[in-house]
């Protein structure tokens, strides 16, 4: 598909995380339906609890009659577009919660029409008058019971993605924002995003409306929403989940200590103290304390952003990092 921009789409686009709908892709990882990839430990060690949870909540099971069928149809409802930066997803559950019963059963409706006969019961579960509020009891649990132990983490990348991502989206424009967002995503002189084949009559124009950007941590591939029940939307997967930084093993962490290692390896791109330490499993204390020592050396700098501070490794920091790397 081909997606035309105008100048004004630069100005209206935005990036977004929605922890609802990072929720939802999470739950296609857990029920096998997606490839785990970088998280296939994490899914190995949260399977057996949700397996628990689709007994309590037949709608996970049935929800794959109408969610997360790649290059089908499927409902809007479940998983709203969020409206801010970063919304809490108790907000974004209220959201779902106020679709009314009449609008959730003519998505629904659509999407069956278009796919293979769902079973019976699966078709009685969706088209109840309950179901909207069974997808929010559903969702809630895989959140509180299986997400949130693992979210300030999958929430840093995310930020940190959002952070980069949008940074070059405003400083140096399309191009610049698009590169690595994915293998079929290209940028096109006059104005054109290509997603995959672009076969003719598949165009889409903005109108100045903008793109909202969402990065996931699930999600391997690009998910393009194109229709009026959304702002049109990329979803992508975020920079930072498959490529954790190595082990510091040997002489980097016996010359700086394995913790300011590790932080100077997470350091390639840029993270807040509250990223970093969510990212690597410390105390923000701890983790100020490092960043610190590391500052005064040189090996990195930190750059005041709103209430926060941004840290970055230096030349010093990139030279030592690499030396390291290729001893």
């Amino acid at each position: 598909m081909t997606i035309e921009v105008v100048p004004q789409d630069l100005v209206a686009s935005r990036f977004a995380i929605s922890p609802l709908i990072e929720t939802m892709h999470a739950q296609w990882v857990l029920a096998g339906r997606y490839r785990a990839g970088a998280h296939r430990e994490w899914a190995a060690r949260w399977r057996e609890t949700y397996r628990g949870l689709v007994r309590r909540y037949p709608v996970l099971r049935a929800a794959a009659a109408i969610s997360g069928n790649k290059g089908a149809d499927n409902v809007d409802f479940i998983a709203p577009p969020p409206t801010a930066v970063d919304v809490p997803f108790e907000a974004e559950l209220a959201a779902m919660r106020a679709t009314p019963p009449e609008q959730a059963h003519a998505e629904i409706t659509r999407v069956l029409a278009e796919r293979p006969p769902a079973a019976g019961w699966v078709r009685d579960l969706l088209l109840g008058p309950d179901v909207v509020e069974l997808f929010a009891q559903a969702y809630a649990a895989v959140w509180t019971e299986i997400i949130v132990h693992d979210w300030p983490r999958f929430r840093a990348v995310l930020q940190r993605d959002v952070a980069q991502r949008a940074g070059r989206l405003a400083a140096y424009g399309w191009q610049a924002a698009l590169e690595d967002l994915g293998p079929g995503v290209h940028w096109r002189a006059g104005g054109r995003i290509e997603i995959g084949a672009a076969p003719a009559g598949r165009v889409h124009r903005l109108g100045g409306k903008g793109l909202l950007f969402l990065p996931s941590a699930f999600m391997g591939d690009i998910a393009a929403y194109l229709d009026d029940a959304w702002p049109y939307a990329l979803i992508y997967p975020a920079r930072g989940i498959a490529a954790p930084p190595p082990a510091p093993e040997g002489g980097l962490a016996a010359l700086i200590g394995r913790s300011r290692a590790r932080l100077l390896a997470e350091l390639a791109e840029p993270a807040t103290t509250t990223q970093l330490a969510a990212l690597l499993g410390r105390s923000p204390g701890t983790t100020s304390e490092h960043l610190t020592a590391l500052r005064r050396t040189g090996l990195i700098s930190g750059t005041r952003v709103g209430r926060g501070v941004l840290y970055t490794r230096t030349p010093l920091g990139d030279a030592l990092v690499n030396g390291y790397s290729s001893a």
